[in-house]
């Protein structure tokens, strides 16, 4: 079913958020909170995406609160910090389903976690949306409740892969991630694709993101002959070690790879501005802006808004606060459309949505296809071109 950007709650027209739905929807308890459960890495290595992401939660929350709510019922946000822990995060989602009783969970935010917690929602059948990459964690026969709104790792690889083999053009690669869930089956899948497309991986680690020194991977992977680093972490702290430590080698190697690399944090990490040079991380085309410096149109829109609501885009990316709002926005229209918060209702509702618009892209879901990004509205970004979350593309696109 495809849904107008008229009946989007958070559409332009309704300034975030309107009064009321502009469609009807069955009586349903006016005085009883809509609970959202959030598992986020509040704290941790792996909090850099918690940040923008609960902005935009937050920011969509607030919206459809203030305007009224679902058809007079408030959305109440209840959060959980999972400090990127698999067992918190399992022990949260335990929690959350069982004595708070939400009625739909948004997050994890990390794989890692994810990849724990997947199997505990299919069987409580608790409708789940999130923007984990690991190709695993949607299967429709399996965890029919699950649906993704970011790429999945594969399309991310495969963004990745293609920009360094046919824009880049670079022959010998070194592939690095982090210890967690998500880096280590990261890295797996990327080499195996380099591979399978006839590239040459001359070095592949996984490495504690707490690790202070990288010189000795980097070393290694200089010496192997990479003419490119791809990193897959979540961990900005990493990740700054590394350009740092490129920097004071004096080599002159592009990092391809996980958005993370684009995240403003990055900007007070680095020991010099120069080091985040040559950092070519995935974006999208809702978050890239022209050779004029304009987004979108719809993007440009929800960026004037934000700002006006005192938002902060400069220390983080707007696909991550544009998810959050798509979370929400989703999880409340299911409510209203069919005036229900029933699991099946809610998930009934998601297996609809053949053309549904969010602000961080525009998802297609079905009975059999839970993974709702488009492919085609994923491009690499030049990460130290930041502009309130946003990018210019990077080198070699037209």
């Amino acid at each position: 079913m495809a849904v107008s950007r008229r009946d989007v709650l958070l559409g332009s027209a309704g300034a975030l958020g309107a009064a009321s739905f502009s469609f009807p929807a069955p009586a349903i308890a006016q005085s009883e909170p809509i609970k959202i459960g959030c598992l986020a890495a509040i704290t941790g290595p792996s909090s850099a995406p918690t940040v923008g992401f609960n902005r935009g939660v937050n920011f969509a929350v607030d919206a459809i609160n203030n305007a009224g709510g679902v058809k007079g019922r408030k959305i109440e946000i209840v959060m959980r910090d999972t400090q990127g822990d698999p067992t918190k995060a399992v022990n949260a989602t335990q929690e959350l389903i069982s004595q708070a009783k939400v009625h739909a969970m948004w997050g994890p935010l990390n794989s890692g976690e994810a990849l724990a917690t997947t199997p505990i929602m299919a069987r409580a059948k608790m409708p789940d949306l999130h923007p984990c990459v690991v190709e695993s964690l949607i299967d429709p026969a399996k965890f029919p409740n699950a649906f993704r709104i970011a790429p999945s790792n594969n399309q991310w690889d495969d963004a990745v892969r293609n920009y360094c083999l046919k824009i880049l053009k670079v022959k010998k690669v070194a592939v690095i991630g982090d210890t967690t869930g998500y880096g280590v089956t990261a890295v797996g899948a990327s080499v195996a694709a380099f591979k399978k497309d006839g590239a040459d991986v001359v070095y592949q680690a996984n490495v504690d993101s707490t690790q202070p020194d990288m010189t000795p991977d980097m070393l290694r992977a200089k010496n192997a002959g990479a003419e490119a680093i791809v990193v897959w972490s979540v961990s900005t702290g990493m990740e700054a070690r590394m350009f740092n430590t490129r920097a004071t080698m004096n080599w002159d190697v592009p990092f391809v790879g996980h958005p993370s690399m684009a995240s403003g944090e990055l900007a007070g990490l680095v020991a010099k501005p120069e080091n985040w040079k040559k950092v070519y991380a995935i974006g999208y085309k809702s978050c890239s802006y022209d050779s004029a410096g304009k987004l979108p149109p719809k993007s440009e829109d929800l960026v004037a808004r934000l700002a006006k609501a005192n938002i902060a885009l400069n220390d983080t990316l707007l696909w991550w606060v544009a998810g959050g709002i798509d979370c929400i926005e989703l999880i409340a229209k299911a409510v209203a459309e069919s005036g229900s918060t029933s699991s099946a209702d809610i998930i009934k509702y998601w297996n609809t949505l053949s053309a549904y618009p969010g602000y961080f892209g525009n998802y297609r879901f079905s009975p059999t296809e839970h993974n709702g990004y488009l492919t085609e509205e994923i491009v690499m970004s030049e990460s130290s071109t930041a502009k309130n979350g946003t990018f210019a593309l990077a080198p070699g696109y037209s």
